[in-house]
Formats: structure tokens, C-alpha cells, sequence
């Protein structure tokens, strides 16, 4: 039997940089996803690990797994724990038995959390893993995320931890309790990657739909309103913690100024999350809710351009868009990353056809993704 888990994506939708000092920020899942499939191996006695998106292969055997983890001892699904320095640096140990090439030795984290997120959920098993994506990695997307809990559902679902019905067919999801596991786990995951994530993307790519998130306190919100966005990756890559630390420096030489850009920020994260709550009555009223939300996007780009983290391939982006009378805002950390244009129900495929070709003369690439969709989902092929 094969099981395939997916999840999502996130992109925040506004409060980005003001959520560090403990303001609000709204975050949203998107419908691109990353996708795990696991088959247990009785052929076999390896642990495999092929990452189709970037054509790395890797391969354990079980009895080298068990040497260099033996630490582990049985597999403990049902309580996430924190991976600790010493499995680190026995995790290090088995990545650099193998063949991992230079140019993406910044990968390496996320086969450490793999390695750890299997054999504390399956233990020593021998198996396949799989994993493909449509989100770009670095990109602000939610790659990690979106990998630590698809990686997570798949395992827990072959786990003693969690019940579910393995003869239904096409996509299902966890209940409450046991989505809560696979975003504890992914967390873990995360932590092994980022050191010291907020738990915002684990958590939007588990439960989807909306969140709101200010000091460490997550709240869902369920958003009522089917908006679309074009999403443009830049391909600039950016250093998130120097960003955040020059904000922070602004912050200081300008305490009084940047008070009042942030709560201006988070006067945006909270219209946000009322206007997507709210139903719209007719297709009249729908347009003028977007129309808002357009005009929020507006502002909200121009306060982060105020606090220093938009950049010229940005700009190109907004300026582009605003051709075509569409409002855009970057998302995430800024400094390149990530544009996200908003594409009212009115808009004509000739128009986005338009705006993608003309942006991707700037070498861009785009992808159109709905917002606020299903999290992580699991299915079963009991045919391989």
C-alpha cells in the first residue's frame, strides 16, 4: 500500500515585518502544494528518499540507520519532541555519507528533518519516499512548511497514532486531534530547518484557510470571500534575518514614527480578516469587497516601502501591474522573494495572459493560486 499526503502553501496577505514586533499579520493558505508518497519496502531493507523537483536521490540501509540512531529507540508517533543537539550531529553524520552536491548543500536541513521526522514516527522500516512540489523553494512560499507536514501526515498515517479510514478513495483530511499532531510534528521539522520558526507556516499549511497571528497567539478565520491571486516569484533571494534586523534598527533611531507605521500595518492585518469574513449578498457587493482589498494591498505595500524592505525587482512587479489597474503588494520578507497581485472576479484570462507574459519578460515567474483552500490531505492506493 502507498499513501500520498499533500499540503499547502502559505503567503501572508498582510502585517509581514509587524508581526515581529507583536503586531497582527494574516496569513492564508494557497492551493499549490507539495506532495509526499511513502511505500513500505518488504524487497528492500533501505530507506530511499528522492526529491523530484531537485533530482537529489538518497539511499540508507536500515542497519545504518539503526547504528547511527540507535539513541531513538522505538518510535514515539504520539509525542513530538524537539530533535536534540546530539541527534544533529548523528543526523550529519548519515547526510554526509552521501552524495550531496555543493551548489545545493543548503538543502541538507531538510534531509536532516526527514531522517529525524521518519524514524521517530515509523521507527526502522524500510521504505520509499517520494516528495514533488509546486512551490519554489526560498521563495517565501512556505516550501519548508508545506514539506514538514506532508512529510508528517504521511508517516503518521502508517503510524499506530493516528485512525484512518484506509478504503475510501481520492483526498481526505485528519480530524481536529490528529491534524493537531501533524502540525506539532511538522514544527519539529521546521525547528530542524529554521532553527527558530514562528509556527505560522506549519500551522496555515496544516488546518488551511485564513489564520490571524499576533504574539505567538494563532486564531483561524474562515474566510467567505473566493479570491484569486498571481502570485510572481522574482527569483531574488534575500536575507530574511538582515531585513528583520534592519527594521528593527529603523525602529530604534525612529521609535515614534515607525509606532505609528506599524499600528497603521495591523489596522490592515484586522480589515483584512472582516472583509474576507463577511458573505457577499450579490456580485456587486463582492466587487466593491475587493475593490477594498485592493486598496488595503496599496497601502500596505507602501508602508513596508517605508520601512525599507521593498527592492527594485519589486517595484518592476507593482509598476507592471498597475498597467493593468491591479493592485499588488510583496509578501513575506521583501528585499526580491515574492509579489502577490490580486485578480478580482471581473478580470479577463486575456488580461492575466497579458500581465504574465510582460512580467515574465523580466525573467519573473508566475503562478495563479487561489487563497484560503483545504490543508494537508491524505490518500491511499492499495494497488502498488
Amino acid at each position: 500500500m502507498e499513501v500520498t499526503a499533500r499540503a499547502p502553501g502559505k503567503i501572508i496577505l498582510a502585517g509581514e515585518h509587524a508581526v515581529v514586533h507583536g503586531y497582527t499579520a494574516v496569513a492564508s493558505s494557497i492551493d499549490l502544494y507539495t506532495v509526499v508518497s511513502l511505500r513500505l519496502r518488504s524487497d528492500e531493507d533501505t530507506v530511499k528518499l528522492k526529491l523530484n523537483d531537485i533530482g537529489l536521490d538518497f539511499s540508507w540501509s536500515v542497519g545504518r540507520i539503526k547504528e547511527v540512531l540507535s539513541h531513538l529507540g522505538s518510535p514515539f508517533s504520539s509525542t513530538p519532541t524537539s530533535c536534540s543537539l546530539e541527534t544533529i550531529k548523528s543526523l550529519a553524520t548519515l547526510v554526509d555519507e552521501q552524495s550531496f552536491p555543493e551548489t545545493k548543500i543548503g538543502l541538507a536541513s531538510g534531509v536532516y528533518a526527514f531522517l529525524w521526522l521518519y524514524t521517530s514516527i515509523l521507527g526502522f522500516k524500510p521504505a520509499t519516499v517520494t516528495v514533488s512540489s509546486e512551490l519554489p523553494v526560498g521563495a517565501g512560499l512556505g516550501s519548508s512548511a508545506a514539506y514538514c507536514v506532508s512529510l508528517s501526515a504521511a508517516l503518521l498515517a502508517l503510524s499506530d497514532s493516528v485512525k484512518l479510514d484506509v478504503s475510501q478513495k481520492g483526498w481526505s483530511t485528519f480530524k481536529e486531534t490528529e491534524a493537531e499532531l501533524v502540525n506539532k510534528w511538522a514544527f519539529e521539522g521546521e525547528k530542524i530547518i529554521h532553527g527558530r520558526p514562528s509556527g505560522v507556516d506549519n500551522s496555515v499549511s496544516t488546518f488551511g484557510n485564513v489564520i490571524k497571528f499576533k504574539s505567538g497567539v494563532m486564531t483561524r478565520v474562515d474566510s467567505n470571500m473566493p479570491l484569486k491571486m498571481l502570485i510572481t516569484n522574482t527569483k531574488v533571494g534575500r536575507d530574511t534575518k538582515a531585513l528583520v534586523a534592519n527594521v528593527s534598527a529603523r525602529k530604534s533611531r525612529h521609535p515614534d514614527a515607525m509606532c505609528s507605521v506599524l499600528n497603521a500595518i495591523e489596522a490592515i492585518s484586522d480589515e483584512w480578516s472582516t472583509i474576507i469574513q463577511s458573505h457577499a449578498v450579490d456580485d456587486l457587493y463582492l466587487s466593491a469587497n475587493e475593490e477594498k482589498l485592493g486598496e488595503l494591498m496599496e497601502m500596505n505595500q507602501g508602508l513596508l516601502l517605508s520601512i525599507g524592505v521593498s527592492h527594485a525587482s519589486i517595484e518592476n512587479v507593482l509598476q507592471t501591474s498597475m498597467k493593468y489597474k491591479l493592485a499588488s503588494k510583496l509578501t513575506g520578507a521583501g528585499g526580491g522573494g515574492c509579489v502577490l497581485t490580486l485578480l478580482p472576479t471581473h478580470i479577463s484570462g486575456e488580461v492575466i495572459n497579458k500581465l504574465v507574459e510582460e512580467l515574465g519578460s523580466f525573467g519573473f515567474q508566475c503562478f495563479s493560486a487561489g487563497i484560503g483552500g483545504k490543508g494537508v490531505q491524505i490518500s491511499f492506493d492499495h494497488s502498488s
